[in-house]
């Protein structure tokens, strides 16, 4: 029988969201930020000429930078203000993550509850800054490198670029923040979708371009869109997979009667981390990639140039790193966000238990262990959706949104928010009731 919540959800109708000011008002907030953030991927760094960067960037887009430029939406492309995007603070928080696991300061900090959990967005902040500086630092380097890309070379335009790229950073770490806060789903998460999906109708135009001209066969085109169209259908029953634990409760005796025990499900999903762990993995490749690529351009020693190759697109070590990265942050976020020992002892607190397992230490350890097996599972689904299409893709030279890394944060991103969006208009249907409810006490 389904439950409450799930038959409200059936019965969702425009009705319903038309009534729902505080969400609608929610939803214009977060179309706003985004709106914001598009146009500051139009406003260039000072000092730069645009059409030689440009001739730059074309003979490289192909590589890492057409990754990069990717998450970016665009903004690598016209190098503007918001060209390093949240990659610096993503990386901040992966590190930050990790030591807060070794440093029992730390996890002391982050188990305080919400101040402990605000020292800790300050310390990834600080942490953001220093990468976000050391990488505006190596691309106005490697800018200098290029042919006549820099109007004027030297440690002006140096210092300018650093703190403009770092203040656009800062800038978007506010900004979905608000969005997270203020609106509707997360900030972080949506600032990236914006990105990619910007980029999709000069995505369409490029592929066609390429068919028109003869560049790729049109028989590729409709494998392209068939691969597409598969790899969602994968992304959305894997996000929707779910192993359920039937959990049990005791009889109990109120008075003189005797009530049944109840029976419910425990839902571990199939994918706990979600798309962080593809996220996490770019991130941490496009740091030192992005400084190598800049820097070969130049007088670069021998092995920066070998390095700046090796982490290309579809290289054979940039695909064996994104794969073990995408494992590891498949493990090491599960653990993060589902603690088994904490689920163990709240369920024997209320009372239930997994039939045929001891309530308490046997329990976390049966949890843990299922657990571990579905997540071999959902790292291995997220290895194969990330690196597959990227190899076929790498090999036509066609977009980085048809791979499997922009299908998979678009996909995930959207399904959040729907889920987001159906859960207020769940809470609006419920306070609805609340008060008709009291109306009709009142008229009694």
């Amino acid at each position: 029988m389904a439950s409450a919540a799930e038959q409200l959800a059936k019965n969702l109708n425009f009705g319903t969201f038309a009534k729902a000011k505080a969400l609608q008002q929610r939803i214009w907030f977060t179309l706003g930020a985004l709106l914001v953030y598009r146009l500051g991927t139009y406003i260039p760094v000072p000092g730069i000429d645009p059409d030689a960067y440009r001739q730059t960037f074309e003979q490289a887009q192909q590589g890492i930078f057409g990754m990069f430029d990717m998450f970016a939406g665009g903004a690598v492309q016209r190098m503007a203000i918001f060209a390093l995007n949240l990659i610096p603070y993503i990386t901040a928080s992966i590190v930050v993550q990790v030591i807060t696991t070794a440093s029992p300061r730390l996890e002391a900090l982050r188990k305080e509850g919400e101040s402990g959990r605000r020292k800790i967005n300050q310390y990834t902040r600080y942490l953001a800054v220093l990468f976000c500086a050391v990488q505006a630092y190596g691309i106005a380097i490697g800018l200098e490198g290029s042919q006549g890309v820099v109007i004027d070379p030297g440690w002006f335009f140096r210092l300018s670029t650093v703190i403009t790229l770092v203040g656009g950073t800062m800038f978007l770490m506010w900004l979905g923040e608000q969005i997270t806060s203020r609106g509707i789903g997360n900030g972080i998460s949506l600032i990236i979708f914006a990105g990619i999906v910007a980029n999709l109708p000069a995505t369409v135009v490029q592929t066609l371009e390429l068919s028109r001209t003869g560049a790729l066969p049109t028989i590729w085109v409709v494998g392209l869109l068939v691969i597409a169209v598969a790899v969602i259908a994968v992304i959305v029953f894997f996000e929707r997979a779910q192993r359920r634990l039937l959990i049990q409760y005791p009889k109990r005796q109120v008075g003189n009667k005797m009530f049944q025990g109840d029976t419910s499900h425990l839902p571990l999903k199939l994918n706990t981390s979600g798309v962080i762990p593809v996220i996490f993995g770019s991130s941490l490749l496009l740091l030192p990639a992005t400084i190598a690529s800049f820097a070969a351009q130049g007088d670069a020693p021998q092995w920066l140039s070998v390095t700046a190759a090796l982490l290309g697109r579809g290289q054979p070590l940039y695909l064996i790193l994104f794969a073990v990265l995408i494992i590891f942050f498949a493990f090491f976020y599960t653990s993060i966000v589902f603690n088994p020992t904490d689920t163990a002892d709240n369920l024997k607190r209320s009372g239930g238990f997994i039939p045929g397992i001891r309530p308490g230490e046997r329990t976390a350890t049966y949890i843990d262990y299922v657990l571990t097996r579905i997540t071999v599972i959902g790292a291995l689904y997220l290895t194969v959706v990330a690196l597959i299409p990227e190899m076929i893709h790498s090999q036509l030279n066609v977009s980085q949104f048809i791979g499997g890394t922009s299908l998979l944060i678009i996909v995930t991103v959207t399904l959040d928010t729907v889920t987001q969006v159906q859960s207020h208009l769940i809470a609006q249907q419920y306070e609805g009731l609340v008060k008709r409810s009291r109306l009709g006490g009142k008229r009694k």
